[in-house]
């Protein structure tokens, strides 16, 4: 038995195309299939790699009396959230509107105009076959009050959409950005201060989520004005999770949070955008410390990014479950038995004793998370380690392994390509670079159809979803990151064409970008995040973005564009700044300049050019833009009228386009750039 899933590219909607539920996609022709026989929808929203989906996927929606019960009473409509954020936005805010809170699996029951009128998240078997039977017969005997209660629910919605915060709040109006200026971003220091956990990291209690775009905006607060409140929040946090269980100390990569305080006990899926936002933050880490600790983790991140997530088409994919053969977490936990049987008894008491694992357990039925609460000792432990460590590795490989979600999206492999390019380009290494080449060439080959973003991808075939607007943004700022990496101009010409599109597609009155093009699909109402969350919202990932793209190449009117979609965060960045933390980043790459640094070499490639730009890279100011070439090289704005100073290479440094006398000597130029 299969239903419409079949034709599906999303992993998740062919997750469930063998259901006995009669399930159909948010399209066109289900919508109209409600309308024409009047009934209600039952519309479930999920994801791959969600532990509770696929619970109540196992209890219900393979339940022969949970589809008899659906049958002819309601067209059931499955979605796939990281396919349509829009629709997921869009009755996320129904579900904690009607409930107080939100989660997934959502389940939220519609007129056949869509307009929500019941909803909830995960529900057993029978609590869910009690609430179709409940909602069929109230469909039946009080239709009336139903429909004038899904108008009221959905006006409701419109209206909050409708006042989204916009300009104004504490600092709007200041200098700067126009909306966040000095006072906000000093006054925001001091409020996550509030929250922050000293002992383990962190901000808040359990559980814990890695707070990376606060981490982000308090790395660029450092680097702007040299606070060490903030680089310790920085270094706490990074710390803290890099040593407890919600970092994988055998393969690398994070995990999405920690169910506890002290990072010990994760929620086993790794997600694409964490791992990409985490490796941009250990980088930049690394680059304000030079940490050891920071070094490896960004190092290991990298790898796990390019080897586990890595698809056969240079892109990378979304996720690895939660589960592994229906257990959560049984490739990753060990028992001190375990390690015994693999490495010995004198190894395996070695490895407990390194690796936090200990007879009680820390996870369930005896077992452990594996922890790293110290780094090896120089000299024989770190050999030992290493060996220890591939032993490991390979004896996990023989376990039973999370499945992946192999659904290249849009957003979150732009966010992949800014870290990749990034990392690459502090640490050196050759690969990550490549890796984010890669990747940015089949966004552009496949993703980009007629102009305009499509969401997602699967095995190379692309979907029918359109893109939304932190699609835009995160892949226009990914490949301004590579075009700085790899010194290509292509990459920043595609993030120029990518912003054009955004700006006249996705902009609100107030300054900010709603989430889907104006001549998108109509929804009861048009999505916009108001704050940065899990991943950048998309006014602050196109703000990031027109920011680089207009500081790299002169314009003043992608900088002004910038400052209004800051503004328009204004609110939730002075009431909410972990909520902002993009925002907040973006913001402090404005007060600093932005500076905007030009090196022309008749040899780009020559040792005394590489001199000049290392002095640059050294730099920690978050409004740093980097161009590097030939003077007058074609598609460099920042290049051209140049000159070479004496047939030397030079560099310019300019902050906002007001710049500073050439120089030719980097300890010069070192110094130009702390001022």
């Amino acid at each position: 038995m299969t239903n419409r899933l079949r034709e599906a590219t999303s992993p998740y909607l062919l997750q469930h195309a063998d259901n006995p539920v009669d399930w159909q996609p948010w399209d066109e022709a289900a919508l109209a299939e409600a309308r024409e026989r009047d009934l209600p929808i039952l519309l479930s929203i999920g994801y791959a790699a969600c532990h509770w989906c696929h619970v109540m996927a196992h209890e219900s929606f393979e339940d022969a009396a949970v589809a008899a019960a659906l049958r002819g009473r309601f067209v059931a409509i499955k979605v796939d959230r990281e396919e349509r954020p829009d629709l997921d936005a869009v009755y996320m805010a129904a579900t904690v509107a009607l409930t107080g809170r939100g989660g997934w699996p959502m389940t939220v029951l519609l007129t056949p105009q869509g307009r929500p009128f019941w909803a909830g998240t995960y529900l057993p078997r029978d609590q869910f076959l009690g609430l179709l039977d409940a909602a069929w017969q109230a469909w039946q005997t009080q239709r009336a009050e139903i429909e004038a209660s899904a108008v009221h629910i959905a006006q409701a919605l419109g209206s909050a959409a409708a006042g989204s915060p916009g300009p104004g709040g504490s600092g709007a109006g200041g200098s700067g950005t126009g909306g966040i200026d000095e006072r906000l971003l000093e006054q925001a220091v001091e409020g996550v201060k509030t929250s922050y956990d000293a002992a383990r990291g962190g901000f808040g209690g359990a559980p814990k989520f890695p707070p990376s775009m606060v981490l982000e905006w308090l790395l660029a607060h450092h680097g702007r004005t040299g606070s060490d409140a903030a680089l310790a929040m920085v270094e706490g946090t990074c710390e803290g999770m890099a040593r407890g269980g919600m970092y994988d100390q055998l393969a690398g990569g994070f995990a999405r949070y920690s169910t506890d305080a002290n990072w010990v006990v994760p929620h086993f899926e790794k997600m694409l955008y964490d791992n990409a936002l985490l490796l941009r933050v250990y980088t930049g880490w690394f680059h304000a410390t030079g940490s050891r600790l920071a070094e490896r983790i960004a190092r290991e991140t990298a790898d796990f990014l390019i080897r586990d997530l890595g698809t056969a088409e240079g892109a990378f994919a979304s996720a690895l479950d939660a589960d592994a053969a229906g257990v959560e977490g049984l490739t990753y936990a060990w028992t001190p038995a375990q390690l015994v049987e693999v490495l010995g008894d004198a190894d395996g008491a070695r490895a407990a004793a390194l690796l936090s694992v200990t007879e009680t357990g820390t996870f369930e039925h005896g077992a452990s998370t594996l922890q790293l609460r110290r780094e090896p000792d120089p000299g024989e432990e770190i050999e030992w380690w290493g060996t220890t460590r591939e032993r490991l590795l390979a004896a996990r490989a023989d376990r039973p392994q999370p499945a992946r979600d192999d659904k290249v999206v849009t957003a979150w492999n732009g966010l992949a390509i800014a870290a990749l390019a990034e990392c690459g380009a502090t640490l050196g290494s050759v690969p990550y670079v490549e890796a984010a080449r890669t990747a940015a060439a089949y966004l552009l080959g496949t993703h980009l159809v007629d102009g305009r973003l499509r969401r997602t991808s699967r095995t190379g075939v692309v979907g029918e979803s359109a893109g939304v607007a932190s699609d835009y943004g995160t892949l226009a700022a990914g490949l301004v990151a590579l075009a700085q990496a790899t010194r290509e101009a292509r990459w920043l010409t595609a993030a120029g064409e990518l912003l054009a599109t955004a700006m006249a597609r996705f902009g609100a009155d107030d300054g900010g970008f709603y989430d889907t093009p104006d001549d998108g699909e109509a929804l009861i109402v048009r999505p916009r995040e108001e704050g940065d969350n899990a991943e950048p919202c998309g006014t602050s990932s196109l703000a990031g973005a027109l920011l680089a793209y207009g500081a790299l190449t002169g314009s003043p009117a992608h900088l002004d564009r910038a400052r209004t979609a800051l503004t328009s965060m204004s609110t939730v960045a002075a009431s909410s700044p972990r909520f902002a933390g993009r925002a907040l980043a973006v913001a402090e790459a404005f007060v600093a300049g932005p500076l905007e640094v030009a090196i022309v070499a008749a040899d780009p490639r020559a040792p005394d050019a590489f001199d000049l730009l290392a002095a640059a890279r050294r730099s920690l100011s978050p409004g740093l833009v980097l161009a590097v070439g030939r003077p007058d090289e074609p598609g460099w704005p920042l290049l051209a009228d140049r000159p070479l100073v004496g047939g030397v290479p030079t560099a310019y440094v300019c902050r906002g386009f007001s710049c500073d006398a050439p120089v030719t000597d980097p300890a010069e130029l070192a110094d130009r750039l702390r001022g």
